[in-house]
């Protein structure tokens, strides 16, 4: 054999190969279809929470607010790409819509952790900024995490709306939000897979509402502008 050849491969690594392959495979057919069935019970069971949740948000940046959004991990890149969809655009072109994800400022993040605690990153962000009538989509897969329960806390006592985006049944963040997203699963990949499908869905229906049929928001408006007076 030449210096620099690999070698052809043996009956006995063709098998292992095409055994590890097979096993690699099932894998992905496994989950690919837990996914599916999943995707379809919570859709199914959730859409009309999601179009009403939709509206409540079109209604929210009608009325001159914004969306602040907050979550650990996963959950915080969840929160960046979804107020990229917001502020920059999702599918059709439209005004930027005023989101701010409140997981990018280093600074921020590390002198709040550093001072107070990393409990405190989100909540101290949200004194700052939030103003009544905002809304704060706070995202965790346990619905436990401490920073995202303060920060729900905070929300309240801006007078804010707070969406949360969980799982399982919730967890302790549930009897904090004024509105819930609450996947029926307890493995993280799925639950986080729902989140970002549900997001893009709340994308594209805000933009619906915003600029293709604002005649549903009407109830919404007045809602909003009676809790005001």
């Amino acid at each position: 054999m030449l210096a620099g050849t690999i070698p052809a491969p043996t009956p006995i690594t063709c098998n292992i190969h095409n055994a590890m392959t097979q096993h690699a495979i099932a894998r992905i057919l496994e989950d690919a279809a837990a996914g599916a069935a999943l995707r379809r019970h919570f859709f199914t069971e959730q859409a009309e929470r999601i179009a009403d949740i939709a509206l409540r948000i079109a209604a929210t940046l009608a009325g001159g607010n914004k969306l602040l959004f907050c979550g650990n991990g996963g959950s915080a890149a969840d929160s960046q790409h979804l107020a990229a969809e917001f502020v920059n655009r999702f599918i059709m072109d439209r005004p930027p819509l005023p989101a701010l994800a409140l997981s990018t400022d280093s600074s921020i993040l590390t002198a709040i952790g550093n001072d107070f605690g990393f409990d405190q990153v989100f909540a101290k962000q949200i004194l700052a900024l939030g103003n009544p009538g905002d809304m704060l989509v706070a995202i965790s897969t346990s619905g436990n995490s401490g920073n995202i329960l303060l920060a729900l806390d905070a929300a309240r006592e801006r007078s804010m709306i707070s969406l949360g985006l969980t799982g399982n049944t919730g967890g302790k963040m549930a009897c904090k939000c004024d509105l819930l997203l609450t996947v029926p699963e307890t493995r993280t990949p799925l639950i986080q897979e729902m989140h970002i499908a549900a997001g893009h869905l709340l994308c594209g229906l805000t933009d619906y509402f915003l600029f293709e049929n604002v005649a549903a928001l009407a109830p919404y408006l007045r809602k909003n502008a009676a809790g005001q007076e």
